[in-house]
């Protein structure tokens, strides 16, 4: 309970306005609506220990206190960011006093991926034996940060960003709240949202700050970003973001989608990513992706990659721009990617096969007399300057690992192929 000094004290907007009940949450219809997996907690009456992965501002400590309210359970809050073992261990004490008294508990973590492995151990017998409901919250990729065995337990609830009419409903229950409206005109309200990027917390943070603002004369959009500094894009280098915009980036240029593929390569730049990491993901897009359909591609790579080096930022990303757009151009074809994976595959079945003896050399007497050489057909005394001859093991049979495709460069390459396949065939080889 508040006491009487807290409750005069000024509560900041995002508080007052925080949901009181789930019909509230915005944005997570796909959790919290009927059928949907909160929902269908929720119509049950029993709530599974569950991970809410999602961006910040986007609902996942109002869902928590809110489904704790809605199953009368006990809620404990923790941050892994300021607890250790021994907060784990009192709050683990209280609920099992609870539950003998026939009283749930929810813990609630937020941060959870900060605990590390042997702490998010902690929590397994007391989930599993129903001591608490965990309902843990992350920014982190929940696959990459938590135990497996916790995750074994738990189901993972993807939360999404907020989308512009979420955060329109932000911004009205706002005003609502402030008792007038926002000196914003409708480029500045699109502004203001789009700085907000999906972050309700921000966006309410963010009207609490322009509310002090006279009536008139209502922003525009110049004159917001004159009141307000540029957010810095969400985007940590070393964890989803960077997995995810570099995806994003590979697969729009594998979609021969050059728009997208700058954007999303600009997206990277804002956030701050390394352009050496971009250039070395390009150049092996070359040669996953393009190939032999276009040779002149990974030479492309290599000249961006060396242009950035030799002029630096923002000169060299010019470089990177232009080798996005070449690649997002080209033909594509992964069919050297797939060619050596069979390759591969075929190795490691086959073992230690020894290649045929024609195709050895025998510098020695000895190795010419067990047969190291023999019957060896120099390719170029043929009249076709092609002898047929078979170069896989003895035993092994001759196998296609690459199959050239119908697009660029490969469409030659397979006519060569077939040239020689037709060939082979009338030699009988």
């Amino acid at each position: 309970m508040s006491t009487l000094f807290e409750q005069q004290a000024a509560r900041p907007l995002a508080d007052r306005l925080r949901p009181k009940d789930l019909t509230e949450v915005v944005g997570q219809d796909h959790l919290l609506g009927p059928g949907q997996p909160l929902g269908r907690m929720l119509a049950a009456g029993k709530l599974a220990s569950i991970v809410l992965w999602g961006p910040p501002g986007c609902g996942k400590t109002t869902i928590a206190r809110l489904l704790a309210d809605h199953t009368a359970l006990a809620f404990e809050p923790l941050s892994a960011v300021f607890s250790g073992v021994a907060d784990l261990r009192k709050v683990f004490e209280a609920a099992a006093k609870r539950r003998q008294m026939g009283q749930g508990t929810l813990l609630f973590v937020d941060e959870i991926h900060r605990f590390n492995r042997a702490q998010q151990d902690g929590f397994l017998p007391y989930v599993e034996n129903g001591t608490v409901v965990l309902v843990g919250a992350t920014t982190e990729n929940p696959s990459f940060e938590l135990n497996g065995a916790l995750l074994s337990r738990c189901q993972v609830l993807v939360l999404h960003r907020l989308d512009e009419a979420a955060l329109e409903t932000l911004l009205t229950r706002a005003e609502g709240e402030i008792g007038h409206p926002l000196p914003l005109d409708a480029d500045a309200r699109a502004a203001v949202k789009a700085l907000a990027d999906g972050d309700g917390r921000y966006l309410l943070n963010l009207a609490e700050a322009l509310s002090d603002l006279p009536a008139e004369p209502r922003l525009d959009a110049a004159g917001l970003a004159a009141v307000v500094q540029k957010r810095a894009p969400a985007y940590d280098k070393d964890r989803e973001g960077h997995y995810n915009l570099i995806s994003a980036l590979h697969k729009s240029l594998r979609g021969s989608d050059t728009d997208a593929a700058l954007y999303w390569m600009a997206r990277m730049l804002d956030g701050g990513e390394d352009p050496l990491f971009i250039a070395r993901r390009l150049t092996r897009f070359a040669v996953e992706d393009i190939g032999l359909a276009d040779p002149n591609a990974v030479v492309q790579a290599l000249a961006a990659w060396d242009v950035y080096e030799r002029l630096g930022s923002p000169e060299g990303e010019l470089a990177l721009a232009q080798l996005v757009i070449y690649l997002g151009t080209a033909p594509k074809s992964n069919a050297a990617y797939m060619a050596f994976k069979g390759a591969m595959r075929a190795a490691k079945e086959t073992g230690s096969l020894t290649p045929p003896l024609h195709i050895l050399n025998a510098p020695t007497t000895m190795m010419k007399e067990i047969g190291y050489g023999k019957g060896y057909q120099y390719d170029h005394d043929s009249a076709d300057g092609f002898s047929g001859q078979n170069y896989f093991p003895e035993g092994m049979g001759r196998r296609a690992f690459y199959t050239p495709a119908e697009r660029g460069f490969e469409r030659e390459i397979k006519k060569r192929l077939e040239y020689w396949a037709r060939l082979r065939e009338r030699k009988g080889a």
